[in-house]
């Protein structure tokens, strides 16, 4: 059972992955196309807006996203309840972004943002749409259909912002990319996944959901507050330029955390809610999560940041490279958020939403004081700020779940250790050929694959306990597929 378990979770985790990567690929592509296009002032006039427009997102989910699947007993009424509500509230958000477009202008000084705006705020009506369907999928564990959905909705996308660009709409071109994105995504959620809303409505549910939930959109919206501030500083003390650098600096690690991030969090928050009354599985999935997402982030993370200049380069052009040290940064940075999945998903499952908020306000007051300290000592020191206080925040996240689970930061950095020697020693070497000063593509093209060879070889040698258990997963997979073959 326990086995059979496993097997669902890591096919889930590989659809939600595949969906992930699918995505990010294409948008991968299209976003280097579209830089070589567009320049820095385009994408530093959409920063600005979506500082707000993210902002406002947080309450599209209102945690009731996070509620609907840890509550055990989630049914119908429980959904069509949320869906409800989600809709209606995002309207209002929607009406408060429309009005106040004109005040964003004047805070920036462009009037030219007003219109942009308010289209770019379509996307809090749509999110309202989709974000029960998103719960319902990960509460059941139907994460085949993300692929499908996700990668329909990002190429569609991807030639409705390439040809807007090429016939001259500039950051419109940006703004119809991401919309169709989202609204044809949804369209296809809807039509594979069979749930529809019931006419029916319930203030009871309502309540005892946002009992759990209330705390989640709390915890997220500090969270986002606190990130948006960055932006929001850059953007009104600095330059339109240094906001795209620093910002183009941070989507190569993004893009790749959220490919491993997000499809290990959607697949394991509802896995550890289903175990949340048996400890020492909530601990195993933790700490097992800890160990594979570790594996896999770090030398990805690590070899991004040695090859990312020749990278950014190749992609970009040189108009791009003074966002290599921030790319840089950001990767170290990200390189760690697999503790913070890991061990904020297991606070949630536990029902712990309580801790949760406690923790995010620890974690933002530290921020807030580093950010302080260093928005007027230039663009990147506020981002070796932001490593800071992710380093401080994985041991506060951490700290909690050595009563929870019994599973202390000292553990968990001991499981993360062989990983992180095999990445540094790998992306040392891959370093060492940039002094070759061979052209950006020769360069690359013996970098990632010298990187993933060595990281291979090396994991092999040590008989990393990561790498073999990946390997007789696939194996199980395999065999379990091939019985069922035989079966028919």
């Amino acid at each position: 059972m326990a086995e059979s378990s496993s097997i669902k979770t890591v096919v889930n985790l590989f659809w939600r992955f595949l969906e992930r990567c699918g995505a990010q690929v294409v948008s991968f592509v299209v976003s280097m196309i579209l830089a070589r296009i567009l320049g820095p002032e385009e994408y530093g006039t959409l920063g600005m807006i979506m500082i707000f427009t993210t902002l406002m997102q947080v309450f599209v989910d209102s945690g009731m996203g996070n509620a609907l699947i840890q509550k055990k007993d989630a049914d119908d009424l429980d959904f069509s309840t949320v869906f409800y509500f989600n809709v209606v509230l995002c309207v209002a958000m929607y009406a408060i972004m429309f009005f106040s477009a004109p005040l964003i202008s004047d805070f920036y000084e462009l009037p030219e943002l007003t219109p942009v705006v308010r289209v770019q705020s379509l996307m809090l009506i749509i999110s309202g749409v989709r974000n029960v369907q998103q719960a319902y999928v990960s509460r059941h564990m139907l994460f085949k259909r993300f692929f499908f959905a996700t990668l329909g909705g990002t190429l569609g996308a991807a030639v409705v912002g390439i040809v807007m660009a090429y016939l001259g709409f500039g950051v419109w071109a940006l703004v119809a990319q991401y919309l169709f994105n989202l609204a044809a995504s949804t369209a296809f959620l809807w039509i594979t996944v069979k749930w529809r809303p019931k006419k029916a409505f319930s203030f009871e549910r309502l309540k005892s959901l946002f009992a759990y939930g209330w705390k989640i959109l709390v915890s997220k919206l500090l969270d986002t507050l606190y990130n948006e501030a960055r932006q929001l500083v850059i953007s009104k003390v600095y330059t339109k330029s240094d906001l795209a650098f620093y910002n183009e600096g941070k989507k190569l690690p993004h893009l790749a955390v959220t490919d491993i991030n997000s499809s290990i969090d959607s697949v394991l928050l509802p896995t550890m809610s289903n175990a949340q009354d048996d400890k020492s599985r909530v601990c195993a999935m933790t700490r097992r999560s800890i160990k594979i997402s570790t594996y896999i982030m770090m030398p990805v993370m690590l070899g991004l940041a040695v090859c990312a200049e020749p990278l950014i380069e190749l992609m970009l052009t040189e108009k791009w490279l003074p966002c290599v040290p921030y790319l840089r940064i950001f990767c170290i940075t990200y390189a760690f958020y697999p503790i913070h999945t890991a061990n904020l998903n297991a606070i949630k499952a536990m029902g712990r939403s309580d801790l949760f908020l406690i923790l995010e306000i620890i974690k933002k007051v530290v921020g807030v004081i580093l950010l302080l300290a260093t928005m007027f000592q230039g663009v990147m020191a506020m981002a070796y700020s932001l490593l800071i206080s992710t380093l401080i925040a994985s041991f506060v996240n951490a700290f909690p779940n050595k009563k929870l689970l019994g599973y202390s930061y000292f553990e968990q950095f001991k499981d993360m250790l062989p990983q992180i020697g095999l990445s540094l020693v790998m992306a040392a070497i891959v370093y060492c050929v940039e002094f070759l000063k061979l052209p950006s593509i020769v360069t690359l093209l013996i970098q990632i694959p010298l990187g993933v060879l060595i990281y291979v070889v090396a994991s092999k040698i040590f008989k990393v306990e990561s790498f073999e258990y990946i390997l007789s997963m696939i194996k199980n997979m395999l065999g379990k597929r091939k019985k069922q073959g035989e079966t028919k």
